[in-house]
């Protein structure tokens, strides 16, 4: 039907028609409203419609639909990525500036191609798609840009919403004119112990034992490597372990941790807008502000500066229990990189110092890891409160092998 059509309306008419169309349905659009296609491709239909009687075209009913799904398209920008938004079993989404998309699944180490050849055109719709949640734009003046997708309830692959990063092609160089995008998918429901057991990140009476110890008020540092399963490990234990009428401050950046506690404050960290004169809002911020505000718990999505450290660590030596993650390879590399970011973005500058501030506040280490193509708890160590010979000492509680955890000495 659409030759029929285009032989009464030449290829540049069309293009003018869609530009029309595609003007008059962009502005407002939010990106809830860009993945709602079946919505909006009714409002393309109407749009279209609307165009074509302007201009005195007449056109037929399938002419017409397909007109509006060229127009949807457009207007959306997320064609060949609404197939993956609609998966649950994908964790991230990368398209690298060599043109090729990839995905990463859930617990696996692998990363599969799913195209090749993407066109830098069809890139730049979808950077825009993904930054109508920030309002900015990817320029050579703004080259590196983080924002945040919303919760989609319809979308499985977007039911806890979506961490991206967007870096122009004047950093990203590589064999196209094109952006590099990497979106994180985060959990699509609350995760469970019960979840940690059936995915044998450790066996069930580990997992038992530390959720005894959280209930215990223990102050507990997750740390691992990047995607290691960290804040899901974490997620699993606060919905595990805290008690259901706790009062949490929960400080994120960006917001990913899903509780199903019904007492949650989230204080989100924010960068300063460019070219503002507005602050960030870092997490530093957020953990004071939480010291005023009551809570029962402090949640730390992750530690990534000796400033956040120092004010979490303060909060907990002042019997604040607290639960949150660290990007560090072992236990041991954990006490030794904090101890460096505290004596580099603090007035601390003794690394003695620095190391006791860790012992007094941190009570037990769990490290995660790859075992294999296997995400596992790789230990659970206790901390001596007390330094020897300058240095932090930290006992196995359990190493894998073990069915339980030892039980802990110090609290």
């Amino acid at each position: 039907m659409l030759d029929t059509f285009y032989k009464t309306i030449n290829d540049d008419e069309v293009n003018k028609v869609l530009e029309e169309g595609a003007s008059r349905m962009t502005d407002g659009l939010t990106f809830r409203d860009l993945v709602d296609l079946d919505r909006l491709n009714v409002t393309a239909k109407g749009v279209i419609q609307k165009v074509l009687n302007e201009n005195r075209v007449d056109a037929d009913a399938d002419s017409i639909a397909l007109l509006a799904q060229k127009l949807v398209a457009r207007v959306s920008g997320l064609e060949f990525l609404m197939p993956l938004f609609k998966r649950n079993d994908i964790s991230n989404i990368f398209i690298n500036p060599d043109g090729t998309l990839r995905i990463q699944k859930k617990g696996q180490k692998e990363f599969e191609i799913v195209r090749k050849n993407i066109k830098a055109s069809e890139v730049d719709r979808v950077s825009e798609a993904l930054l109508r949640t920030s309002g900015r734009a990817l320029t050579e003046a703004t080259p590196t840009v983080d924002c945040k997708l919303p919760r989609i309830e319809t979308l499985p692959g977007l039911m806890g919403g979506a961490r991206v990063k967007l870096i122009h092609p004047v950093i990203a160089t590589g064999k196209f004119d094109m952006p590099s995008v990497s979106i994180r998918l985060y959990q699509n429901s609350p995760v469970h112990p019960e979840d940690l057991i059936n995915w044998k990140v450790a066996p069930a009476k580990v997992i038992e034992d530390l959720l005894e110890v959280i209930a215990k008020k223990a102050r507990l540092l997750v740390v691992g490597g990047t995607n290691t399963g960290k804040t899901t490990l974490l997620s699993a234990l606060c919905n595990g372990g805290i008690y259901k009428g706790a009062r949490i401050i929960k400080i994120e950046d960006p917001e990913e941790i899903w509780l199903e506690h019904d007492h949650v404050v989230t204080l989100e960290a924010r960068p300063a807008p460019p070219g503002s004169s507005v602050a960030p809002y870092t997490i530093k911020d957020g953990v004071d502000d939480a010291m005023r505000m009551s809570p029962d718990w402090l949640i730390v999505g992750e530690v990534r500066t000796g400033d956040a450290a120092l004010t979490l660590f303060r909060a907990q030596m002042s019997d604040h229990p607290g639960l949150s993650t660290f990007h560090a390879e072992s236990p041991e590399y954990a006490i030794y990189r904090i101890g460096n970011l505290l004596i580099s973005d603090t007035q601390e500058t003794d690394m003695k110092n620095a190391k006791s501030t860790f012992a007094m506040a941190v009570d037990v280490i769990v490290q995660v890891g790859w075992a294999g193509k296997d995400r596992r708890i790789l230990g659970v160590y206790e901390v001596e409160k007390m330094l020897k010979n300058d240095d932090v000492v930290i006992h196995p509680l359990y190493t894998p092998g073990d069915e339980k955890m030892k039980p802990m000495t110090v609290r």
